[in-house]
């Protein structure tokens, strides 16, 4: 596992826990609105080994309670499932953070138990899925990810990034029949200082009073509608 950086506590990433996240280096798309970019390629400049990882979470025990394993993208890495596995032999709960293009490695994952809760990207919708992505996409890899949360027991949570340039409210709203029956939405605005796109950077980006317009649209849908 290439791990690219570590936040070692975080109370809001993995619900009702106290957590920590491992950033895993290397992505399959291209974002214009990644707030990460340096995560995009395999090759890190300082990574942090393994041993220093689980070090620290030993060291955490009766401290934090998970650990949310994100990116870049994770299921890029073979040995994913070991990793989680290590995870959960000391006694820690795991949380997956994915853009659902590896359905594959998903399903080994939910099959063999290594994941407690998923956090899966909405990009857009599933007829303009690439305007949001950076790079042409398998729309159908994203269907069967959901389809497996939906079938699977675990919790988990859609969650799509709302950016002006790329969405409308009407391409949120028209997200309604996708998310439709999932425990937890959340829509979330980008962060304009960051974006790997320099155009965006002076982007303004929508208010929270304008995502939760569409509050009386998704929360009588959804277990749990978030704004953030």
């Amino acid at each position: 596992m290439i791990i690219g950086g570590l936040q070692k506590c975080t109370l809001v990433d993995f619900p009702e826990r106290v957590a920590c996240i491992v950033f895993t280096q290397g992505c399959n798309l291209r974002c214009p609105f990644c707030h990460n970019p340096k995560l995009w390629s395999m090759e890190c400049g300082s990574p942090i080994g393994e041993d220093i990882f689980f070090t620290f979470l030993e060291s955490r025990k009766g401290l934090l309670d998970g650990a949310v394993i994100s990116g870049g993208e994770p299921t890029l890495h073979g040995d994913l499932g070991s990793f989680l596995g290590k995870i959960h032999d000391l006694g820690f709960a795991t949380k997956l953070d994915t853009n659902g293009l590896l359905p594959d490695v998903l399903a080994k994952l939910l099959d063999d138990g290594l994941v407690d809760f998923v956090a899966m990207d909405l990009k857009h919708t599933f007829s303009s899925y690439g305007r949001a992505c950076g790079v042409e996409v398998p729309v159908e890899a994203v269907e069967k990810s959901l389809k497996l949360l939906r079938e699977s027991t675990i919790d988990y949570e859609l969650r799509t990034t709302v950016v002006p340039t790329i969405h409308s409210l009407d391409d949120v709203a028209a997200l309604l029949p996708i998310v439709s029956g999932v425990p937890r939405f959340t829509l979330q605005a980008f962060a304009p200082a960051a974006a790997a796109d320099p155009k965006l950077r002076t982007q303004k980006p929508f208010t929270v009073e304008q995502l939760e317009s569409l509050r009386e649209i998704f929360e009588p849908v959804v277990g749990k509608f978030t704004v953030r």
